[in-house]
């Protein structure tokens, strides 16, 4: 005896429930991508600034805000330039060089001891240099000393920290008597001049970056 059939009427109530069934789970299906596509967006909205501070810290950090800007006022000096030397010398990150230069701006001590007896400190020891807040009093005294002695002129002062104040004066004097003006081509050292590059871009960067921190607004 042969099983019995469904009825048309039946298998057309089954295939519709099927239907229905196939439809409700595509439509939680795309529900639920679309709900991991809002909290995708969420996270990344999250971690996006985050990933860009890492970035920023990475490529062009800052510290002692507080003591750049306090120096910065006491030597009436831009705090970008203060911050743009230190990324030049060290990029923040302290340390002796092979030539003796000192901290986080790279001070001499021959240079930090002339200072010292300009500005009449009398308890002043090289090893003082060591002090991130000395440190930068000192480079910052010095900039401000290098911008007096060149009449406010950031490409000699600059390039001078880095090649001393005899090599410009030099450099200076020759153009002079070319009958040039001094420019950063008339700078024969490509590490001079690379240098001077580097902070001046530093500065722009630094006063735009940190334009909270270094007390712009």
């Amino acid at each position: 005896m042969s099983p019995p059939t469904a009825t048309p009427t039946r298998r057309s109530a089954a295939g519709r429930t099927t239907a229905r069934r196939r439809t409700g789970r595509r439509r939680r299906r795309s529900v639920g991508s679309v709900v991991l596509a809002v909290l995708a967006l969420v996270v990344v909205a999250a971690v996006l600034p985050l990933a860009k501070r890492v970035v920023t810290n990475l490529s062009l950090p800052i510290a002692y805000q507080d003591v750049i800007r306090e120096q910065a006022a006491a030597k009436h000096l831009d705090p970008a330039l203060i911050a743009a030397v230190i990324y030049a010398e060290t990029k923040f990150d302290p340390r002796t060089s092979s030539a003796g230069a000192e901290g986080l701006m790279q001070m001499l001590p021959q240079t930090a001891l002339f200072l010292a007896h300009r500005s009449g400190a009398t308890t002043f020891h090289v090893s003082d240099l060591d002090a991130p807040q000395v440190n930068i009093a000192y480079g910052s005294y010095y900039l401000r000393y290098l911008l007096d002695e060149y009449h406010g002129s950031r490409l000699k002062a600059i390039a001078a920290y880095n090649g001393g104040e005899a090599n410009v004066n030099g450099w200076v004097a020759r153009a002079r008597a070319d009958g040039a003006r001094f420019t950063l081509s008339e700078v024969p050292f490509p590490e001079t001049r690379a240098y001077v590059q580097r902070v001046l871009q530093a500065q722009h960067d630094y006063r735009v970056t940190y334009a909270t921190q270094l007390g712009y607004r």
